[in-house]
């Protein structure tokens, strides 16, 4: 063994594996499509209060995922120890929206794609899951259910009020209902016919019902 032959490593080697060129173009790309994700998820998102972080945690690992790529198609047996090592990691965060799972899915895989070269399958496909995702996401508000928490002395008042709900809302169903003394309380789910709710208003000033709240619903929280 030579001097020479001390200081040749693999690890020299690959240094020159991957070109700069081929580096700066993948990751500046990553860059823009995980920027376009952040904007398509800040446009449709619909949870009850909106985290900043998540939307730069989708641009991130966009990057990150098209980085491990790199490294794993230039070296086999890099690869194999990838896995290894990724095998043991665990994610602690929950995740509260579904939809947030289609977000991460779309941003590793947009960087798997284009860390492999496919660069007009990443493109043009992130353009039309981003355009199913507006069209579908952003359905107007008249289309999602609400719930109306209506509070009456007694039963007359109750259907009276529930007269009048019926001819606001295509479609209602009773939820709940709860009877005290002097007193009756319903959870009901409606569907309006337009985005103009002012019959709340007058919903209240009707006789016997002391108040009516509307709260829109999504089957898991209200807000």
């Amino acid at each position: 063994m030579t001097f020479n032959d001390i200081f040749k490593s693999s690890f020299l080697e690959n240094v020159t594996s991957i070109s700069m060129v081929d580096m700066l173009i993948a990751l500046i790309l990553a860059f823009v499509v995980g920027l376009f994700i952040f904007l398509i998820y800040k446009k449709t998102y619909q949870g009850v209060m909106y985290s900043s972080s998540f939307g730069v945690t989708l641009v991130a690992l966009t990057m990150i995922t098209t980085l491990v790529i790199l490294a794993v198609t230039s070296n086999v047996v890099l690869s194999l120890g990838m896995v290894g090592a990724l095998s043991i990691v665990r994610f602690r965060t929950a995740i509260k929206e579904p939809l947030d799972i289609a977000f991460l899915f779309w941003a590793i895989a947009a960087g798997i794609v284009l860390a492999a070269g496919f660069i007009p399958l990443a493109v043009f496909g992130s353009v039309i899951i981003g355009l199913i995702l507006l069209v579908f996401a952003n359905k107007k508000s008249h289309l999602l259910p609400y719930i109306i928490v209506l509070s009456c002395t007694g039963h007359d008042a109750e259907l009276r009020a529930l007269d009048m709900i019926k001819g606001n809302v295509n479609r209602m169903v009773i939820k709940s209902k709860s009877a005290t003394k002097g007193s009756l309380e319903l959870n009901l789910e409606v569907r309006l016919k337009e985005d103009n709710t002012d019959f709340v208003n007058a919903l209240a000033d009707l006789s016997g019902v002391n108040s009516a709240v509307l709260v829109s619903y999504n089957g898991e929280y209200m807000g």
